[in-house]
């Protein structure tokens, strides 16, 4: 069929290729997004996880049977610490983080009135691609961001 006195088509070769090279860019960086924001959820999931457990295990250690009253020690403090980065309340030297990254001084450990123990976590998430990126004007533009988990739990 022709058109306009050419070939119809022929001024259409290698569009779809020239198209395909604008748009990749693109869908590569919708994809990377889409994956680092999946690799967010999950850090963030473990640190929650990892601030119950350290809550619950303080909640159920911290009650002074004898007085009655919310005590906490500075061995309780430094398991849950543990217990919070690592998994378990004793880490040796071979324990690694549940998140990579994550220490004991991110673990905030404290008492909520007379009957209530807080654990809170800080972790600032860090993309795969880097801490910043170079801006046009001043700095860099930071790419990580505060992840928080905090729980309160009642002592038992």
């Amino acid at each position: 069929m022709k058109r306009n006195g050419a070939a119809y088509g022929v001024g259409q070769r290698g569009l779809a290729m020239v198209e395909f090279a604008i748009v990749l860019p693109l869908l590569l960086l919708l994809l990377l997004a889409i994956g680092e924001i999946g690799r967010m959820m999950f850090q963030y999931n473990t640190l929650l996880q990892a601030s119950r457990d350290a809550s619950r295990y303080l909640a159920g250690e911290a009650r002074n049977r004898t007085l009655s009253q919310l005590e906490l020690s500075t061995e309780l403090l430094t398991r849950t610490r543990a217990l919070a980065v690592y998994g378990v309340p004793v880490a040796s030297g071979s324990t690694a983080p549940l998140v990579s990254g994550l220490t004991s001084g991110a673990v905030q450990v404290s008492a909520v009135g007379s009957d209530h123990v807080q654990v809170s976590i800080s972790y600032l998430f860090v993309p795969v691609v880097g801490r910043g990126i170079p801006a046009l004007f001043g700095g860099e533009l930071r790419l990580g961001f505060p992840l928080v988990a905090t729980t309160v739990m009642r002592v038992l």
